[in-house]
């Protein structure tokens, strides 16, 4: 099965909600335009617009595009994981990659190509490390998150994230990060601040913003 018909039919199957990665990513951005590469079906590009920022949008799937151009968004399909961006340099002032890093055979490439585009660059990648998916290793499962089912290639903690993205030519300015118990207050903040000391145990996901070294 091609990358583009396994996307199509992940696609056919499911809605894109607003998990903690987007809500993160949001946060830290303050102007447009920016470059959504795997928009998926708009869900991000949509909470740019609801905060004024312009977006623009790429995916592989023809079906993601089709439901993102159906909302009105600016979303084309193009397979970015083995393409040069179709952009000019500086094009973009940010590009987001939330939960696409870990879908490509080669991430720095997108990366470096990001760079050229954009001055800062926001990315989120589940933690391949983390204790759940340690525990269901020790018991002899294969982690939820490990699952080729998802389509994950390439797999990220946080050293991995932040070594790439500084061989890439990016300076990190911000990270976040989420944990199993967010939505039990005491657990929550107790278990932040175990992510903060040991964030490859604790945290279940990432989100790095990053500048461009100059």
């Amino acid at each position: 099965m091609s990358v583009v018909n396994f996307e199509n039919q992940k696609w056919q199957k499911k809605e894109q909600g607003i998990n903690f990665r987007l809500k993160a990513a949001l946060a830290m951005i303050e102007k447009g335009p920016v470059l959504d590469l795997g928009c998926g079906d708009g869900v991000f590009l949509e909470l740019l617009k609801n905060k004024g920022i312009e977006g623009r949008g790429l995916d592989i799937s023809e079906v993601a595009i089709a439901r993102a151009k159906s909302k009105g968004l600016s979303a084309e399909q193009f397979d970015f994981g083995s393409q040069r961006l179709p952009f000019a340099d500086n094009d973009f002032s940010l590009v987001v990659l939330l939960d696409v890093l870990e879908h490509l055979y080669q991430p720095p490439n997108i990366l470096q190509e990001a760079r050229r585009v954009a001055k800062e660059v926001v990315v989120a990648v589940p933690n391949f490390n983390s204790l759940p998916a340690r525990l269901q290793t020790l018991l002899g499962r294969v982690p939820e998150n490990n699952l080729a089912k998802k389509g994950h290639i390439y797999w990220f903690n946080l050293d991995v994230l932040q070594k790439m993205l500084k061989e890439t030519g990016w300076q990190i300015m911000e990270t976040k990060n989420n944990t199993f118990f967010e939505r039990y207050f005491l657990l929550k903040n107790i278990f932040r601040f175990l992510a903060e000391v040991f964030p490859n145990l604790i945290a279940l996901s990432f989100v790095i913003k990053a500048k461009r070294y100059e």
